[in-house]
């Protein structure tokens, strides 16, 4: 069946410019896409920090108290040193009392450090495992971003591809027939409905008999009187007959 060539042209733009802005939206997606690539992998950098942190902390009151024994063992040294030197009872019993206090200040110091010993053992084995973890997560990551590089890319140059081919098929329809296309596609979203059964596709309204015969033979431009887009009809595809 010949398709009135204007029409013909209309529903090749409609057709290339419904494809661009498929293409254009999937292109906006594509910041979206990395902003949640990014977002994992700070959530997961986050975790891989805190567990650094954490045993970084724990390390470090380890340190402070192993310090502070050493303070302490020489203080006791020093009070051990002057028991020697002390003249009266009353006074060998007070230096002993401060000794026993240092030694027990000296005993916590050194329970906190064996506590800070094993709970540094068991963050060090989760900061071996965020390491894994987030070795496998940025790994992911990078792939990802390479694929939204490539798809970038592509989807680009169909958009531009498709723009050159929009353009082309515009100038080359009459100008009257372009206006009016464009501003029913203004209107409605979209300039051209298919015609099935009947109906308008776009707006699912049936049409007048004498019109749906007239709209089948695709030689004239027809609107919808609902919505105002301009029928095409695309035939059904033979019926293929199975040989006996």
């Amino acid at each position: 069946m010949n398709m009135n060539p204007d029409l013909e042209k209309l529903v090749r733009l409609h057709r290339t410019e419904t494809e661009l802005k498929h293409t254009d939206a999937e292109l906006t997606e594509i910041p979206k896409k990395r902003h949640a690539i990014e977002e994992r992998l700070a959530r997961d950098r986050s975790h891989l920090d805190a567990a650094r942190a954490a045993l970084d902390a724990s390390q470090k009151a380890r340190k402070l108290n192993e310090a502070a024994v050493q303070d302490l063992e020489t203080k006791r040294s020093k009070y051990k040193g002057q028991l020697m030197e002390v003249k009266t009872n009353k006074e060998y019993t007070a230096m002993l009392h401060e000794i026993e206090g240092v030694e027990r200040d000296i005993k916590a110091r050194e329970d906190v450090i064996l506590e800070e010993m094993e709970k540094a053992e068991g963050l060090a084995a989760g900061v071996k495992r965020e390491e894994t973890d987030f070795k496998a997560v940025e790994a992911e990551a990078k792939q990802a971003q390479a694929e939204l590089d490539a798809a970038t890319a592509r989807l680009q140059a169909n958009a531009e591809r498709l723009r050159g081919e929009r353009d082309v098929v515009a100038a080359s329809i009459p100008q009257d027939v372009r206006e009016l296309y464009a501003r029913v596609a203004r209107q409605r979203g979209s300039g051209v409905a298919e015609a099935r059964e009947g109906m308008c596709q776009a707006c699912h309204v049936r049409m007048r008999v004498q019109i749906w015969v007239e709209v089948r033979k695709n030689e004239q431009l027809f609107q919808c009187e609902s919505c105002s887009r301009i029928y095409f009809y695309e035939p059904p595809p033979p019926t293929v007959v199975a040989e006996p």
